[in-house]
């Protein structure tokens, strides 16, 4: 049965039990959890630190559990979005031994879904990050499945302002890119955190992708966007695309939630959708955050009772 969720991310100040309160209080059967590294980040969104990752243990990992169970609501996954394919080896390795940490951390809690980005160097073509793709990412999803942990990999290109430009920083965009993945490390323990608004700015067919992926969704996230048309005919696709999109809450973009979850549930997903906020019309305050949440909900309960 689906359950409705959102991306811890848009209660960075939050604490742990403040989260889980309200998830609660706005409605919520699941949230995921931020688990990057203590610290400042300078992308959106990153650098949230709810579960931490690197000192969790089995002797406090029950804490954690008992806030989540106390407000009676679930761990849908952990999450961690940096880029463990970064040009620089160095800088690489710092984000994939901390996955491995938040894939332990999973296992500790008992939650059975990570999800990431599988990273990309921006400055090269798909063909030239393939070989250390593989070589980052096969020993990643080994440790994955040696401690019973599926990793959900989200679909976004990350290629939205210059530093990104022209690959973007995630390779996993596309249903072509999917299957030569899939392909290459052909394991029950890879998979998607699908979210359809990277397909709308793509101009790609969300549901073609959702009959043919769908038994590879992890978890989903539940984003929309909107296309500016009449700007988009004046910058052109090759344009940076924050410049003719807009992340929006769902049903405030061009995603037909109706025939998105007609097609989910016929694909047999069953787990959490997690609303994942990146509206700015909603960002100038904690009480907007928590009000675009209590938007989602009430939007989204029709498809999810």
């Amino acid at each position: 049965m689906l359950k409705l969720g959102f991306v811890s991310a848009i209660l960075a100040e939050f604490s742990l039990d403040q989260v889980a309160a309200a998830a609660k209080e706005t409605g919520y059967d699941s949230v995921e959890l931020m688990c990057w590294p203590k610290g400042r980040a300078e992308r959106r969104y990153a650098g949230v630190t709810h579960v931490d990752a690197a000192s969790l243990t089995a002797g406090n990992a029950p804490a954690v559990r008992e806030v989540m169970d106390k407000a009676g609501v679930a761990i849908s996954g952990l999450g961690y979005y940096p880029n463990p394919l970064a040009p620089d080896p160095a800088e690489a390795q710092v984000y994939v031994d901390h996955l491995k940490k938040v894939i332990e951390a999973a296992r500790v809690l008992g939650v059975g879904v990570v999800n990431t980005f599988v990273g990309r160097d921006w400055t090269k073509s798909v063909d030239g990050n393939w070989p250390r793709f593989l070589d980052t990412w096969k020993p990643i999803i080994a440790f994955a499945e040696d401690r019973g942990i599926k990793v959900g990999i989200e679909n976004c290109p990350m290629s939205f302002t210059k530093d990104e430009w022209p690959g973007g920083k995630n390779l996993a965009t596309s249903p072509a890119i999917w299957r030569r993945m899939f392909s290459d490390i052909p394991s029950n323990h890879f998979g998607l955190n699908f979210d359809p608004s990277h397909f709308i700015w793509q101009h790609m067919d969300y549901l073609k992708a959702m009959r043919e992926f769908g038994s590879k969704f992890f978890h989903v996230h539940a984003k929309d966007a909107r296309i500016d048309t009449e700007r988009l005919n004046d910058v052109g696709i090759m344009a940076f695309p924050n410049q003719y999109h807009t992340p929006k809450l769902p049903g405030l973009g061009d995603v037909d939630w109706s025939k998105f979850f007609s097609v989910l549930t016929e694909t047999g997903y069953d787990g959490s959708v997690a609303v994942e906020v990146e509206d700015r019309a909603f960002e100038g305050s904690i009480e907007l955050r928590l009000a675009s949440l209590r938007q989602s909900r009430t939007y989204l309960r029709q498809f999810i009772p």
